[in-house]
C-alpha cells in the first residue's frame, strides 16, 4: 500500500518532471553509439578495446540501480534525483575531452552509476504515484526517453558537420540537465511506499520475480545492442556514410519514440502480455528482413524502423506487467534495473568482441538469439495466466534468499 500523499505533493507536476528528466537520460545514453568511432580515435583504441566502455557504463548502471533502489525506499526521492542529474551533467561534459581509455572507462562507470540511480528513481516514483494504473504514464515516461535518444544522434550529426568534433554534442545535454536538477531539488517528493522489511531490503524474491528480471536482461540486450551498434554496423559494411549512419541511428530512436507514444494508447486498451507478445514478434520480423536482405539499404532502413517500433514499449509494458503481479518496491525495481544493466553490458560488449574477429554481420545473429530467449521467457510469464487470475504472489510462495 502507498502512504497517503501529503497535501503539498502534486502528482501531475512530478510526472512531467520525470518526463523531462528522461529526455536527458535518453540523450546521454544514446550518444555512446554514434560517438564510438570518435572515442576510439581520441583514445587510440581498437573497436574491441573501446567496447569496454559498455561494460564500464553498465556496471556503473547496475551499482546505481541497486543502491538507488534502496535509497528511494528510505530518503526523499526528488533530492536523490536532483543530485544524480547534476552528476550526470558533470560526467557527460568530461567524456569528449578525455584521451586516456582507462580514464574514459572510469568516467563512464560513474556516469552509468548516476544514470542507473536516476532511472530507478523515475520508474519507482512514477509507479508509487499511479499504482496499477501506471501503464499509460509509464509508456509516456519511456516515450520521452525515446525523444532524447532520437534527438541526440541528430544533434551529434549536426555538431560533427559544423565543428568536426563531438564536444558540444555532450555539452548541450549537460547544460540542459542543470535547470532540471534545480526543478527536482525544489519539488516536494512523493510519499514512500510502505513495505515489509524483507521487501524493502530487496532480499525476498520468488520465481516469478526472477523470470521478470531475466526477461529484462534479454530484451534490453536487444534494445541497447541494436541501438549502440547500428551506426558502426551500417558504416563498416558500407551501407551508409558517417552522416547516413547517424541518421539511421536517429531513425531507429525516432521509430522507438513513436512506438512508445503508441504504447501510451495501447497500454490503456490491451493486456500487457498481449502487447509484449506482439512487440517481440515484430522484432523477429525485423531481424528476418535484416538477415534475408543483408546488402539492401532499403531492407536496412525497413528493419531498423520496424525494430525501433517493436522494441519500444517492451520495457515500459514489462514494468507495468510486473507492477500488476508484484506491487513493486524501490529495491525490487533496483534489482530489475540491475538486470537491465547486465543486458546493456553483455550484449554490446559481446558484439564488440566479435565485430573485429568475425565481422560486422555477427551483430544481427547475436541479437536474434537474445530476442528468441526473451520470447521463451515471456511465454513462461504469460502461460500460467491462462490458468489462474492476476494477483499478488502470496508470502507463502516467496523464497527468502537470506
Amino acid at each position: 500500500m502507498n502512504n497517503p500523499a501529503p497535501a503539498h505533493f502534486k502528482p501531475l507536476p512530478a510526472t512531467f518532471a520525470y518526463y523531462t528528466t528522461f529526455i536527458t537520460l535518453g540523450a546521454t545514453m544514446a550518444l555512446s553509439g554514434p560517438a564510438l568511432p570518435w572515442l576510439a580515435q581520441h583514445t587510440n583504441s581498437r573497436l574491441d578495446q573501446i567496447s569496454s566502455i559498455f561494460i564500464a557504463s553498465s556496471l556503473g548502471y547496475m551499482v546505481g540501480s541497486r543502491l538507488g533502489g534502496q535509497a528511494y525506499d528510505r530518503f526523499q526521492g526528488h533530492r536523490i534525483q536532483a543530485l544524480a542529474m547534476l552528476l550526470i551533467a558533470l560526467s557527460a561534459a568530461l567524456v569528449p575531452v578525455l584521451h586516456s581509455l582507462w580514464l574514459l572507462v572510469v568516467i563512464l562507470f560513474l556516469l552509468g552509476t548516476f544514470q542507473g540511480s536516476l532511472d530507478v528513481g523515475c520508474n519507482t516514483l512514477l509507479t508509487w504515484i499511479h499504482g496499477q494504473k501506471v501503464g499509460p504514464f509509464m509508456n509516456g515516461l519511456h516515450f520521452f526517453y525515446g525523444v532524447g535518444s532520437f534527438v541526440a544522434p541528430l544533434i551529434f550529426a549536426r555538431v560533427v558537420l559544423a565543428a568536426g568534433v563531438i564536444n558540444w554534442a555532450y555539452w548541450i545535454f549537460s547544460l540542459l540537465a542543470l535547470p532540471v536538477a534545480a526543478w527536482l531539488w525544489l519539488m516536494p517528493s512523493p510519499p514512500i511506499r510502505k513495505t515489509t522489511h524483507s521487501a524493502a531490503s530487496g532480499r525476498s524474491f520468488n520465481g516469478l520475480f526472477l523470470l521478470f528480471v531475466f526477461f529484462f536482461v534479454f530484451t534490453v540486450g536487444v534494445e541497447l545492442g541494436f541501438g549502440n551498434w547500428i551506426y558502426t554496423f551500417s558504416y563498416r559494411l558500407h551501407l551508409a556514410s558517417e552522416t547516413g549512419a547517424a541518421y539511421l541511428t536517429s531513425g531507429f530512436w525516432g521509430a522507438f519514440s513513436i512506438g512508445r507514444l503508441l504504447g501510451v494508447v495501447t497500454s490503456s486498451r490491451f493486456r500487457p502480455q498481449s502487447i509484449l507478445f506482439a512487440d517481440l514478434a515484430g522484432c523477429l520480423v525485423a531481424f528476418a528482413i535484416l538477415l534475408l536482405w543483408p546488402v539492401s539499404t532499403l531492407a536496412l532502413w525497413t528493419g531498423t524502423i520496424l525494430m525501433g517500433l517493436s522494441i519500444a514499449s517492451v520495457f515500459a509494458t514489462g514494468m507495468s506487467f510486473a507492477e500488476q503481479r508484484l506491487s513493486l518496491t524501490g529495491a525490487m525495481i533496483g534489482w530489475i534495473l540491475v538486470g537491465v544493466g547486465i543486458g546493456g553490458m553483455v550484449f554490446p560488449w559481446l558484439i564488440g568482441q566479435m565485430f573485429e574477429s568475425i565481422g560486422p554481420r555477427i551483430t544481427m545473429p547475436v541479437l536474434l538469439v537474445s530476442n528468441l530467449i526473451a520470447f521463451v521467457l515471456l511465454l513462461a510469464l504469460i502461460l500460467p495466466l491462462e490458468k489462474k487470475d492476476y494477483g499478488s504472489i502470496s508470502s507463502a510462495q516467496k523464497i527468502d534468499l537470506g
